[in-house]
């Protein structure tokens, strides 16, 4: 039984992105692994930019313009 998980920062993907998201990943599995859609779960969860970083920074802070981008 595959398991995904799709972790990406709340910022306005809409349903739909998110329903296209879990179809095209299952039709994927199934192509790629053989494995039934039946027993694929996807699981995409929403963080808050605030609570993703990286490089010493928020998400929301390299958003904003209040810390550089790493690697910039």
């Amino acid at each position: 039984m595959p398991f995904v998980s799709i972790r990406i920062t709340r910022e306005g993907v809409t349903a739909e992105q998110k329903a296209q998201v879990i179809r095209e990943v299952t039709e994927t599995l199934e192509r790629v692994l053989n494995k039934p859609p039946a027993w694929t779960h996807i699981v995409i969860e929403e963080v808050d930019t605030d609570n993703w970083g990286f490089g010493g920074h928020t998400i929301a802070a390299i958003r904003e313009g209040k810390a550089p981008l790493p690697g910039a």
